[in-house]
């Protein structure tokens, strides 16, 4: 954080706030300490890149000496939340929900100090106990129906006439405004923070502690990440970027940051990381001066898989994206090879083809496409074109034996500079 700007205008010079509720907050926030909270939908076992922003506006207000609450939805998630979807959720089983909020505890737990004053809270320790004729006379008297229709989350989906929205989903935006009374009440929580997509109930929530309490309190959204298409970040051809190593490899985290488009990498580089803004700028001018080099995409990229999954990961990730072409490659754990060769064209064949002499490369290269013809695939190799395991290879008479093995199974065909194709060899 920029100290000398001051906590707000240094998410508004990232480019993370969309919306304030009250333009006195940077004074609060600069001169005083509040207690603010987001929640964390858990509609599955991990966050995803998207939410990765919000976790660092909280992580961004503990260093600025504020005390960040990092809310679960154990009891909304069973409701779902309609903001941005276009039709009803699917309704999670409790065990489900409860398996869910295990994997996001675990990954916040990344990010935030709980020693340090950080709490980690699931809404369903109170809105489980919650009795229907107490919320509806002490929190739903205070908003009318026009109010809440008006809201574009509810809005947009009146207007799907077919679709629709069912009364549990409508209901979602009272619970989440009596979130904001639970934690104000209960740890003088004065601060919600969420996406752009929120502000309806952000603003809810608000208005219900001012009502029922006579208190300010504050909201604040950020915009939310698009990529490149207008599409949400993190959502790709091959589906989420999730935070979770066993959904989203550090390696695939970090090839998708590594392909961010120049015009893009400088407002991911301000939401997703802590670097300092003289690094970003220092950053802003290698992309604007030297694009061909890459610098921010890598410092983006490198940055975030740190604060993920760690170091040594990190380090990993970078340098199995650079051994994609180099021998290398035969060094790579099991994982990582298959990772880095995950979208090149596959072919599975049996282990005993390795035998009596081995298999010809010239035979490897046409099965695998990698040549028209066995006259071809012989060109490619006396003329250097021919790679296995990314050893240039020379000799037309060539055989894959065992010996040319990766972790027993594997053999990595190049054709060129750029076509690849795996061997995977089966008992």
């Amino acid at each position: 954080m920029d100290t000398t700007a001051g906590l707000l205008a240094d998410l508004q010079w990232r480019g993370l706030v969309h919306q304030v509720t009250d333009p006195e907050l940077g004074d609060v926030l600069d001169h005083g300490s509040l207690t603010a909270y987001i929640g964390f939908d858990p509609s599955a076992d991990s966050l995803q890149l998207g939410n990765l922003a919000g976790i660092l506006n909280l992580v961004r207000l503990q260093q600025a000496g504020h005390r960040p609450i990092a809310l679960a939805g154990g009891g909304t998630g069973l409701v779902g939340d309609p903001s941005g979807k276009s039709a009803e959720r699917s309704l999670l089983s409790v065990e489900q929900l409860q398996a869910n909020l295990a994997g996001i505890r675990a990954q916040l737990e990344r990010f935030l100090d709980f020693g340090a004053g950080a709490l980690l809270l699931d809404n369903g320790d109170w809105l489980w106990s919650l009795g229907l004729l107490e919320f509806l006379r002490d929190v739903g008297k205070h908003f009318t129906v026009n109010t809440m229709i008006a809201k574009e989350s509810v809005r947009a989906r009146l207007e799907e006439r077919e679709q629709g929205i069912s009364y549990t989903e409508f209901s979602y935006m009272l619970l989440q405004a009596y979130d904001f009374l639970h934690l104000f009440d209960a740890h003088g929580c004065r601060l919600q923070l969420g996406g752009s997509d929120q502000w309806g109930n952000i603003v809810m929530g608000a208005d219900l502690v001012r009502r029922v309490r006579g208190e300010q309190v504050y909201g604040l959204t950020t915009p939310l990440l698009v990529d490149e298409h207008g599409g949400k970040l993190g959502k790709t051809e091959a589906g989420t970027v999730w935070l979770d190593s066993a959904r989203t490899s550090p390696y695939r985290l970090h090839q998708y940051l590594l392909n961010t488009t120049d015009a893009q990498v400088g407002g991911l580089v301000r939401a997703l990381t802590l670097l300092p803004r003289e690094r970003i700028e220092e950053l802003d001018v290698a992309t604007a001066e030297h694009p061909e080099r890459r610098e921010a995409q890598r410092a983006l990229a490198h940055a975030v898989v740190v604060q993920v999954h760690g170091e040594a990961e990190a380090d990993r990730a970078a340098h199995a994206g650079a051994v994609l072409f180099s021998e290398d490659i035969a060094g790579l754990d099991e994982a990582t090879l298959l990772d880095v060769v995950a979208e090149a064209p596959a072919t599975t064949l049996p282990r005993s083809s390795l035998e009596d002499g081995g298999l010809p490369l010239v035979d490897a290269l046409q099965m695998a496409a990698l040549a028209p013809s066995k006259s071809a695939a012989r060109r490619a190799i006396e003329q250097g074109g021919a790679y296995v395991n990314n050893r240039r290879e020379g000799d037309g008479e060539r055989r894959l034996t065992r010996e040319d093995l990766l972790h027993d199974s594997y053999v990595v065909l190049r054709r060129g500079k750029r076509d690849h194709h795996l061997l995977r060899f089966e008992a």
